[in-house]
């Protein structure tokens, strides 16, 4: 049975592919000429919402440490 904590990291593993494979088509895009601007945007607003919610995982994998 998975834990939550191996489907948090199952998530963020996901995540992060996901944003790999948006840095990748983005920089296709912009090497090629011209491109849908309207396209751009909203992979870049996809690609900075998964880097939100990859921050927001992260942080709920690492434990708080108290002084």
């Amino acid at each position: 049975m998975l834990t939550d904590k191996d489907n948090l990291l199952r998530r963020l593993h996901a995540l992060r592919s996901e944003h790999r494979d948006l840095d990748t088509v983005i920089a296709r895009l912009t090497e090629h000429g011209p491109m849908d601007h309207l396209q751009m945007q909203r992979l870049k607003k996809r690609k900075l919402g998964l880097k939100d919610e990859i921050a927001w995982l992260e942080s709920r994998l690492i434990p708080d440490r108290t002084a």
